[in-house]
């Protein structure tokens, strides 16, 4: 029997978020100083206090939910479980949460990822939706036919789709045709984990190589391979990968279930992560870190 931590991904985030923690508790003040003096810039303003469509910004967003995130885990004083693991950006924050990354270079990182990701296509090509009620091999398969990318296998049932705008578009045109219950866009604004996103990779393989890895504590289990790890290589390898490639969180949550993990413990604005557990396994009892 072993708990990890997960830390979430772009959408959790909210304006105000971490703001009654950076006012009552010295360790969750750092973290926010920490990150605006790395950005040279007050991005708690914008976390506390908005506007939404300026935190919502993908170069903004990004270092927001990793600042909270860890404020929140600072400020709990909870020690590591076993594992770490984070969906998309997350991976960032679960690597600065084991001590591989310090919160100043965790933030520089996702400021370089949220402006190449932003620079990747222009303004409206690109879209990311969201098909509720097909399995991961339907939509697949029907990717397949369009040309569409699969940003995210979420859950049993939920799988994010991404790309340039007519090829999704296309795509949710012929999911609903199969019996998908839904298919949507998402308020992102840009298309995420797709061939797009080469330029930002390209970016981030360059950025990665000017910051210092340290061997985290627990071991991370990646997106890209599901797997359990604290090879540093790897672990850059992954985080290049991910902006191309697509998120396979439910099989991640499946092989935590696999290394007898029995808890998760999100860490973060929201709870989209613990929702997503209870529809995968059963065997993992997933809930809110405590503050």
């Amino acid at each position: 029997m072993s708990s990890i931590f997960v830390f979430p991904g772009q959408g959790a985030q909210s304006v105000g978020m971490g703001k009654e923690l950076y006012e009552n508790n010295a360790d969750a003040r750092a973290v926010f100083d920490a990150v605006d003096a790395a950005l040279g810039e007050k991005l708690t303003d914008i976390i506390f206090n908005g506007p939404a469509e300026t935190l919502t910004l993908t170069a903004n967003v990004q270092p927001a939910i990793m600042a909270t995130s860890i404020a929140m885990l600072r400020a709990s004083g909870c020690a590591l479980p076993e594992y770490v693991a984070g969906h998309s950006l997350g991976e960032y924050t679960a690597l600065c949460a084991a001590g591989a990354l310090s919160v100043g270079d965790a933030a520089k990182l996702l400021r370089v990822r949220g402006n190449a990701m932003q620079s990747a296509a222009p303004a409206g090509a690109g879209l990311t939706a969201v098909i509720l009620g097909l399995d991961i091999d339907a939509v697949r398969e029907i990717c397949a036919e369009t040309d569409c990318d699969v940003a995210n296998d979420n859950s049993p049932g939920q799988v994010v789709i991404s790309g340039l705008r007519d090829v999704v578009e296309k795509t949710m045109e012929i999911a609903k045709e199969r019996g998908a219950k839904r298919a949507m866009p998402l308020a992102l604004s840009v298309p995420v984990h797709c061939r797009v996103q080469t330029p930002a990779a390209d970016a981030m393989r360059t950025a990665l190589e000017t910051i210092e890895f340290k061997t985290p504590v627990v071991p991370i289990i990646l997106n890209k391979t599901c797997t359990p790890t604290t090879d540093i290589d790897e672990i850059k390898d992954a985080l290049v990968y991910q902006m191309t490639h697509g998120v396979r969180w439910r099989e991640s949550v499946l092989n935590m279930a696999t290394l007898g993990i029995t808890e998760q413990i999100e860490v973060g604005p929201g709870n989209v992560l613990t929702g997503l557990c209870s529809r995968i396994t059963d065997k993992i009892t997933a809930k809110k870190l405590e503050i």
